[in-house]
């Protein structure tokens, strides 16, 4: 009883596994490929379970989202003879299973290589078209348009489809960089000299302005306090004249107080000068009666 327990048990797990390995699942990421003995027979699968026949089929699987190919940095030259390294990416996926099977033997490696000579071919071609100039700035989205386009006619007999082709750096060589970036200092310098000197010019021609407008401003200044100066002074002339004329023996005495005033000022002066000349007049006329006054003060 026992042994018959152990033999069913042995057929149920026997018919387990063998059920188990005549199926199997495909996810929403990957493509499926049936082969027979190494010859495709199927390859349309959609994603979930399905079945085959264990030994006799063979089911190969492969990613089919978006994959990066991170190409190697290579030398190309331009049409001024230049060299120029190009390092690029590229993003390709598979559309056609088949294809990619029997033109690669579905190794993605194989076709890294394929699609990195490809790139390299388009590159190589249209940089030879053109100029540095015209590679580094002016023509560089045309350029990355038309290798996508040639290389996914040719990626379609490996069953790729190429998404994109973009360069990440261009450079100069070692060699060339030292030598252009010498030639971009000098220039540089030599600018910066004619610019330096453009300025000097131009600020000895503002501070020559500068200084004219000053000599002038200074002159034209110096002749209006002149003229204001003589004005008033006419003017003063004119209103003693005027105060003169009205009554001249009052002026006379204002004025005399006046240098009174200024020639006494400090008691330690000492003023020589004959007591009966004009100056001391108007302090002769104070008494009537003469009197002598002494020869120094």
């Amino acid at each position: 009883m026992a042994a018959n327990k152990m033999i069913v048990l042995s057929i149920t797990m026997i018919l387990f596994f063998a059920g188990l390995m005549c199926l199997f699942t495909v996810k929403e990421t990957e493509l499926a490929l049936m082969l027979r003995f190494g010859k495709v027979v199927s390859a349309e699968f959609e994603p979930g379970l399905h079945f085959k026949l264990p030994v006799y089929h063979t089911i190969r699987k492969f990613d089919k989202r978006i994959q990066t190919l991170d190409a190697q940095a290579e030398q190309f030259l331009t049409s001024e003879k230049k060299n120029l390294i190009v390092d690029s990416f590229i993003k390709w996926k598979i559309v056609d299973v088949i294809n990619y099977y029997i033109a690669v033997g579905g190794s993605s490696q194989i076709a890294n290589n394929r699609l990195t000579v490809t790139i390299a071919d388009g590159l190589r071609s249209e940089f030879g078209k053109r100029t540095i100039k015209e590679v580094v700035s002016g023509d560089r989205a045309e350029i990355m348009d038309i290798i996508t386009e040639q290389a996914n006619e040719r990626a379609k007999q490996f069953g790729i489809k190429i998404i994109d082709v973009r360069i990440k750096r261009i450079e100069l060589p070692t060699e060339v960089s030292s030598s252009v970036y010498s030639r971009m200092e000098a220039e540089r310098e030599r600018d910066a000299k004619q610019l330096r000197s453009q300025g000097e010019a131009e600020a000895v021609r503002i501070r020559a302005n500068a200084d004219r407008k000053s000599v002038v401003l200074v002159s034209e200044a110096e002749r209006d306090a002149e003229l204001i100066r003589g004005e008033g002074d006419a003017t003063a002339a004119d209103t003693y004249a005027k105060a003169y004329n009205q009554n001249p023996e009052f002026y006379a005495l204002y004025r005399s107080l006046n240098a009174y005033k200024k020639t006494f000022s400090d008691r330690e002066d000492i003023l020589i000068i004959q007591p009966n000349s004009d100056f001391f007049k108007y302090f002769n006329n104070l008494n009537p009666a003469p009197q002598k006054y002494p020869s120094t003060f």
